[in-house]
C-alpha cells in the first residue's frame, strides 16, 4: 500500500483521539473468548491492512526525523549567521559523519535539538541533550559555543536539575569513560557539572526561526 493509504488507516482505527481507540479497545477485550474474536477484531478495524499501515509509517519515521533535523539546521542558518561568518560544515545526515558538531562555521561550533519536551521523565532526550552539552563544553575550540533547542524551560530545567550522571551516561559508555576520565567522582548531579560550565554554551531558543516546529506542535524527536 502507499503512504495515503497507510494514513487512511491508522487514521481510521486511531479516529478523534488514538487514546480513546486504544481504551475503546482496551475494555473490549475483557471478559474476550477465543469465539468472540475475530468478530470483536473486525468491530476494532484490527486486520492486518492495519499492522502493515503501522509497520509501514514507522519505517517512514525515522526518514522524517533525518529530514526535520536537516532543514532545520538550513532553515536557522539566515537568524544565526552574522555578517561575515563563513559556514565551515553543516553535519545534516543520521548517525556517525565523521563531523564533530551539526555546524561549524568561522565564528561557533552547534549542536541542534529540534526536540518537542513533555516535561515528565525523558531519559533518553536528556542523556543525548547532556551528551551534546557537554561534548560542546570540552571542546579546545576558542569559538562561541551553542546548543540550539525548541524552547530552553525543559532543556535548562533538567541541566540545573539533580538526576544522578551515572545514569545519565550510563547508556554511552564511550561519553561516560570520558567523562570519568575527565573529572572522577568530581560530579554527582546534571545539576552539579552544569553549575560549573554554564557559561561555556549558550543554549538558545530556535521556536520563533522555526515557527512550524514550535514547543506545541512539534514532532517528539
Amino acid at each position: 500500500m502507499d503512504i495515503l493509504q497507510a494514513a487512511a488507516i491508522l487514521k481510521a482505527f486511531g479516529g478523534d483521539s488514538l487514546g480513546r481507540s486504544i481504551v475503546g479497545a482496551e475494555q473490549a477485550m475483557s471478559g474476550l473468548a477465543v469465539e468472540s474474536c475475530a468478530s470483536t477484531l473486525k468491530a476494532l478495524k484490527i486486520d492486518d491492512d492495519l499492522i502493515c499501515a503501522a509497520a509501514q509509517m514507522k519505517s517512514l519515521a525515522g526518514q522524517i526525523n533525518v529530514i526535520i533535523h536537516a532543514v532545520g539546521i538550513l532553515s536557522c542558518l539566515p537568524h544565526l549567521l552574522i555578517p561575515g561568518e563563513i559556514v565551515e560544515y553543516a553535519s545534516l545526515g543520521a548517525g556517525n559523519t565523521g563531523k564533530k558538531f551539526d555546524l561549524e562555521t568561522s565564528h561557533r561550533i552547534a549542536e541542534f535539538k529540534f526536540i518537542r519536551w513533555q516535561g515528565g521523565p525523558e531519559s533518553i532526550r536528556q542523556n543525548q541533550l547532556f551528551k551534546d552539552f557537554y561534548l560542546l563544553a570540552r571542546d579546545e575550540t576558542q569559538k562561541k559555543k551553542f546548543l540550539y533547542v525548541l524552547g530552553t524551560e525543559h532543556p535548562l530545567k533538567f541541566l540545573c536539575g539533580g538526576r544522578a550522571l551515572k545514569s545519565v551516561l550510563s547508556r554511552n559508555s564511550k561519553v561516560d569513560a570520558m567523562f570519568l576520565g575527565e573529572f572522577g567522582e568530581r560530579y554527582a548531579t546534571v545539576g552539579d557539572y552544569y553549575k560549573d560550565h554554564s557559561h561555556l554554551v549558550s543554549i538558545t531558543d530556535v521556536s520563533s526561526w522555526l515557527p512550524s516546529l514550535n514547543v506545541s506542535s512539534a514532532p517528539t524527536i
